[in-house]
């Protein structure tokens, strides 16, 4: 069965990206569209408008011609914001690249993606600059002062206008970030100017930002999540982001409290620092009116014991790269929350969910891969036909390669990552159900559950640990036997000083599977 979207469909305007964002700037005026955190050097929406005005013109001036790509290279800082739609106003197409990149990660990424400039930071350029040169970059701007480098002052000195460019917001790209999808490499997506506006505005259906919000910006604007949910739709609705270059509980804590900040989008660990760190205490945190967790699953009892502690709505959202990335989320409307769901389906959205092995349509209550349909879904991969043909049907389709179902209500739950499931015996264990488990044990601080080789089940459950307190491993797998299924015990535990994760707080699988080889030898 398809499963529809409660909400009323959207009606889209079609125009680029970067007018949609900054449409109310004008009559925001001085008021601080981001605000650098560590600093707090403040950049208004007068001076954002003109400053994508600035950057546009001049990127222009040194050759970036519409459907050129831009590698932005960059953490969070209020430059991001000129950078991304400035390069979007000279019709130009942004390649968002992880902080945490190497530089043969940053090379590939730049190659693959056919990028003619790039723009960065000092501390950075120990990776940009090789990067750049091997695949022969035009030109390099640095947030800053650099050799061998063009200051991304210059740009923003340019006396010209924007350039005219036409822009085809359904079929024109802005934004190509990079995800290894369901399977693989990492391959750009190609997401259009329509994509990213389309996805703002059904998001903000649910999530009723405001020009009285203030967001604190802690996930990467790299990352799709933070690119449309915090930056664009934040934007959009006239709030102020206050941004954080890396994540520092403590940092994040006090500005939290310093700019009473009223809106928190981030990702479980987060969640779970909130919801169980003693430094919580130490700040003021009242002006908090909504937490919402993305990117990877969260328990119902992390998600309700974080609201308990807070004191705000603890809510959940769902979608990936491919879908701009919203699909599912909760309103933050009083009375929607379902404590470990991800809300309803986003307007103009429809949804499937179908058994792995058959392809079966299921209903309500039955596990399956999640499928999703709707104008947020990307044109495909680029230049990757085989892999956007395995991930996106000639209907539309979009396979997430996530595990889930709807509730009877039309609420959605996702279980796991198809490719990270755990088959025991035959039987499917979704590694995120035992985590949230152990995390409800008073000694773990932090979990992650892996499958590894078993001569009897084939697979078997193991946890990697990060302790608060001295325990057993047999009182830990005892502990989790006691709330599960027989086929989903634990038969294995390692204790860790940290749990490996991405930036934006997915938990690195591939890094245990490798530990636990080598230490198997």
């Amino acid at each position: 069965m398809i499963f529809e979207s409660p909400y009323p469909d959207v009606e889209f305007r079609d125009v680029p990206l970067h007018r949609f964002v900054l449409e109310r700037a004008s009559e925001m005026g001085d008021k601080a569209a981001l605000i650098d955190g560590p600093s707090g050097r403040a950049l208004t929406y007068a001076e954002l408008a003109a400053g994508v005005g600035r950057v546009a013109a001049g990127l222009a001036a040194r050759g970036l011609r519409k459907g050129d790509v831009l590698g932005l290279f960059c953490p969070n800082i209020p430059e991001f914001a000129l950078a991304f739609h400035g390069t979007a106003a000279a019709g130009g197409v942004v390649t968002t690249i992880n902080s945490l990149s190497t530089q043969e990660d940053v090379a590939h990424q730049l190659h693959d993606a056919g990028a003619r400039f790039l723009v960065t930071v000092p501390p950075f350029l120990d990776r940009a600059l090789p990067a750049a040169e091997k695949i022969g970059v035009e030109e390099v701007f640095v947030l800053g002062e650099a050799e061998g480098t063009t200051s991304f002052a210059s740009l923003l000195a340019a006396d010209d206008p924007a350039p005219a460019v036409t822009i085809d917001p359904l079929q024109d790209l802005v934004a190509l970030p990079y995800s290894s999808g369901t399977t693989g490499f990492p391959k750009g997506v190609m997401l259009t100017h329509r994509n990213l506006v389309a996805n703002a505005m059904q998001t903000g259906v649910l999530q009723h930002i405001s020009e009285e919000d203030r967001i604190i910006a802690v996930l990467p604007f790299f990352h799709i999540y933070a690119m449309t949910v915090v930056m664009n739709l934040g934007l959009a609705r006239g709030a102020t982001l206050v941004t954080m270059p890396k994540f520092d509980l403590e940092e994040f804590l006090r500005l939290l409290q310093d700019h009473r900040v009223t809106r928190a989008y981030v990702v479980p660990p987060i969640v779970l620092a909130l919801a169980k760190h003693p430094a919580v205490d130490r700040f003021d945190l009242s002006s908090l009116r909504t937490v919402l967790s993305g990117a990877a699953p969260l328990d119902a009892g992390l998600q309700t014991a974080c609201a308990e502690r807070l004191g705000c709505e603890v809510m959940q959202g769902y979608g990936l790269t491919e879908s701009s990335p919203v699909t599912h989320a909760t309103s933050d409307e009083p009375g929607k929350i379902r404590p470990g769901t991800v809300g309803e389906t986003l307007p103009n959205t429809q949804c499937r969910v179908v058994d792995v092995a058959t392809g079966r349509d299921l209903g309500p209550g039955e596990d399956g891969e999640i499928m999703v349909r709707g104008p947020q879904v990307m044109l495909g991969y680029l230049n990757n036909q085989e892999a956007t043909a395995a991930t996106l049907d000639a209907d539309g389709w979009l396979h997430t390669g996530d595990i889930g179902h709807a509730d009877d209500e039309g609420f959605f739950s996702v279980v796991d990552r198809l490719k990270e499931l755990i088959k025991y015996k035959g039987y499917q264990v979704p590694p995120a159900e035992l985590e949230a488990v152990l995390h409800t044990h008073p000694a773990v601080g932090d979990a992650a559950v892996i499958g590894i080789p078993d001569e009897e089940g084939g697979e078997a459950p193991k946890a990697f640990i990060v302790l608060k307190e001295e325990v057993a491993a047999e009182d830990l797998m005892a502990f989790v036997a006691e709330r599960v299924a027989p086929y989903k015990k634990i038969r294995a535990v390692e204790v860790i000083d940290e749990i490996p994760k991405s930036a934006s707080g997915k938990i690195l699988r591939r890094l245990l599977k490798d530990r636990d080889r080598t230490t198997a030898r």
